[in-house]
């Protein structure tokens, strides 16, 4: 029997095709809970629970984009009715954005961001709620970042977009905790995942200048210059990053921060980043 109380437990995990969200969703499989993995990319979606099957556990997929209301119905009707009861949800999908600063980000580099990475997880967590609410007790954890914790991480839309994410753990979890709801997140500092190449995998040229934060020759702009928010992150973020993560290790936080491991811990952001955010 799980020592983690996840045992029987019903889950959601979104962004769960690959990285971090794959490895919880694995991860709460282990521990004997039933998972909705969601993500946009179906056949991901599918691996994923694919993966989980063939270990013995039990999972359903849904695909589709989690900034769409109807989706994000569909998600707590499967899990419900699969399930037989909601209990976790994870909000982890998430896109980053190119660093730009806030005089370089436009209007659709802006919107995307904070719609997938802000918006989505507000939908799916109010739709969430009401069963949680009704059951009496249930647990939610997201994915922040370093980038809600600094200045220094990420560019303007991304940065405020996280923030955001800090905001609603902290007030879901004073309004709720009396109805037996717990609320928090981790904060992933460097992690090896795909999620630059995702978020900008029609953007070869921002997808440059962000690499180029990274390491190597700052990207060049039409001006010949090199774009303002790479510039400046570059050596920010080449300081002292620590070591990057696995998505294993991410993982392991999110499972711990919803289990009975956690029962009293509410409101909390905890830093899987290597000491970074302590520098």
């Amino acid at each position: 029997m799980s020592s983690t109380g996840l045992e029987g437990r019903g889950v959601i995990v979104t962004g769960a095709a690959a990285g971090i969200g794959r490895a919880a969703a694995l991860r709460f499989a282990e521990e004997g809970s039933k998972v909705l993995v969601a993500d946009l990319n179906k056949d991901g979606a599918e691996q994923t629970v694919k993966a989980i099957e063939s270990a013995g556990g039990t999972a359903r997929a849904v695909a589709g984009d989690l900034s769409d209301q109807r989706v994000v119905d569909e998600l707590v009707v499967t899990a419900l009715e699969a399930f037989g009861g909601l209990d976790v949800l994870v909000n982890n999908a998430g896109i980053t954005d190119s660093m730009s600063a806030l005089a370089d980000t436009d209007d659709a580099e802006w919107e995307r961001v904070i719609r997938i990475n802000l918006t989505a997880p507000f939908l799916l967590t109010r739709a969430a709620l009401p069963h949680m609410l009704t059951a009496g007790h249930g647990a939610i954890v997201f994915t922040a970042s370093e980038a809600a914790l600094r200045g220094s991480a990420a560019g303007a839309a991304y940065t405020a977009s996280k923030h955001g994410i800090v905001g609603l753990v902290k007030s879901l979890s004073v309004m709720y905790r009396r109805q037996g709801i717990r609320t928090n997140a981790i904060a992933p500092g460097g992690t090896q995942t795909n999620i630059l190449a995702n978020s900008m995998a029609d953007d070869p040229e921002k997808l440059t200048a962000l690499a180029s934060v990274l390491g190597g020759v700052p990207a060049q702009s039409d001006t010949g210059e090199a774009p303002h928010g790479p510039t400046v992150l570059r050596e920010l973020l080449h300081a002292n990053p620590g070591k990057r993560s696995t998505p294993e290790e991410q993982a392991a936080a999110i499972v711990f921060l919803a289990s009975d491991a956690a029962s009293n811990i509410n409101g909390a952001v905890l830093p899987v980043d290597d000491g970074w955010s302590a520098v």
